[in-house]
This record gives C-alpha cells, sequence and structure tokens, in this order.
C-alpha cells in the first residue's frame, strides 16, 4: 500500500510538473518586456492593441453564431434518436467523431472548392457568405463535444414520459422541445457551449484559410512577429480557456446525477 501510495504521487507530481513548468515559464518570460524587473506592458499592449480588440470581438460573435447552429441542430437530433431511433444512435456517435478524425484543412479546402466564387454556391464571393462558411466549419469541428454533451443530459432525464405528458396537453413537436427538453438539457448545452467557444477562439486553420479576421490568425501572426506578446496573449488564451473549462465544472454540479430511463 505505500509503495503503491507513493508511486500515484510520484507519478502525480511528473504530470503536475510537466504541465505547470511551461506555464509558470511562460508567464514569467511575458513579465520581462521592461528590462531588470517584471511589469505587465505586455499584457497593457496586447490589449490595447485595436486588432486584439476587432479579432477577439469578431471571434466572440462567430462563437455565438456557431453555439447556436450546434443547439439548433444537435437538441432535436440528439432528442429524436433517443426517443424514436435508438438503434442508429452508434452510427450517429460515429459520424459525430468524423470532425476528430478528418482534419480541418481538409473541411475548409472542401469548402473552398465547393463553394468558390466560380461554384453555383458562391459563399466565399462575400464576406457575409465567408462568415456563414465559417460557422458552419465551427460546428462541424465542435460537432463531438457538442453531441455527447447533450446526449449524456438527455440520459439524466426519462425522455419518453416527458415527451408523453406534454402529448397528452396537446404541445406539438417544437414546444416540446424548446419549453420540456431544452431546459432540462440546459447544464449540458451550456457545457458543450463553452467547449465550442474555447475551440473557436483558438482555432487557425479554418479562419486563415478562408481570409476572415479572426482571433486564431491573430495569435499566429503576433508570434511571429514579436518577442513577449506572444507569451502574454499565450497565458491570457490559456485563461480564457481554463476559465470555460472551469465553468463547465461549477455547472455540471447543478446537473441531475441519476435518471430512470427506459430506453
Amino acid at each position: 500500500m505505500k509503495r503503491s501510495r507513493i508511486w500515484s504521487w510520484v507519478t502525480f507530481a511528473l504530470g503536475a510538473a510537466y504541465f505547470f513548468i511551461p506555464l509558470i515559464a511562460t508567464v514569467e518570460f511575458s513579465l520581462r518586456m521592461r528590462r531588470g524587473e517584471y511589469s505587465l506592458d505586455a499584457y497593457r499592449v496586447v490589449l490595447a492593441d485595436p486588432r486584439f480588440q476587432q479579432t477577439f470581438l469578431y471571434s466572440t460573435v462567430i462563437a455565438v453564431f456557431t453555439i447556436l447552429i450546434g443547439v439548433l441542430l444537435v437538441v432535436p437530433t440528439a432528442y429524436w434518436i433517443r426517443l424514436r431511433m435508438p438503434r442508429i444512435r452508434p452510427v450517429v456517435e460515429f459520424i459525430t467523431l468524423l470532425p476528430l478524425i478528418i482534419p480541418a484543412i481538409v473541411i475548409v479546402f472542401g469548402y473552398i472548392r465547393m463553394y468558390g466564387s466560380s461554384s453555383p454556391l458562391p459563399f466565399l464571393a462575400t464576406n457575409r457568405g465567408a462568415d456563414v462558411l465559417l460557422m458552419i466549419g465551427y460546428a462541424t469541428l465542435a460537432l463531438p463535444y457538442m453531441y455527447r454533451a447533450v446526449d449524456t443530459g438527455l440520459r439524466t432525464i426519462d425522455v419518453r414520459t416527458l415527451t408523453e405528458a406534454a402529448q397528452i396537453h396537446g404541445a406539438g413537436w417544437t414546444t416540446i422541445i424548446a419549453r420540456i427538453i431544452l431546459p432540462n438539457v440546459l447544464i449540458a448545452v451550456l457545457s458543450g457551449a463553452f467547449l465550442t467557444f474555447a475551440i473557436v477562439i483558438g482555432e487557425f486553420t479554418m479562419a486563415s484559410l478562408l481570409n476572415r479576421p479572426a482571433f486564431g490568425p491573430y495569435l499566429q501572426n503576433i508570434g511571429a512577429n514579436r518577442a513577449y506578446e506572444p507569451a502574454a496573449l499565450a497565458v491570457i488564451a490559456f485563461a480564457i480557456t481554463w476559465g470555460c473549462m472551469s465553468v463547465i465544472q461549477v455547472l455540471s454540479r447543478f446537473a441531475p446525477k441519476s435518471a430512470n430511463n427506459p430506453i
């Protein structure tokens, strides 16, 4: 037992060191912009940069619309599969895993070939069309996380009983999904939403190849041309990502822990 505990702590210490030492080094380097002393100059420069504000705002707006697309697509789909077609759930789960297997660069090149200015659907001929295509691409990348979050939430409620009770009272399918199912899986939806937000904020490939002013390309551009500002940006991006993960952990405490679901 003692040896097991010792090796457990050694493993934990090695993992923590592997994770925290580079992070501490990055934070320390980001504070060295002023020679001979620590300062927050790099963070001031980054936060005052108009490009930082513009790109971060752009990516935030794109993330919000991407989350809406994901919710409108995933919640009714996962609900209907769980209610009516549980046999095809493995097929749908496999399809939702494809974005983890297919590289983003392959997806975006397919978009360029299909929706270029010379195609029957020239989304890329206008900025708004390119924005719509980017949101769809981000929704695709976030699909594995959003679907699993919603599917996990649906497992905690009795979907069939709730549906039958709502139908007895004369509710239609739209009312059932919007006013009964969605509120019951709201915590799971929010978890998927924060994961989607983290993906959109840091994504580079799609935004760069579609030539959109997103936060990911801005991070790459600063990293290629500056010294201390990239470290500050890395710390900021890390804080945003872990902030989203912390919110997910807090929200998970309010989620239902069990359900008597016969499906």
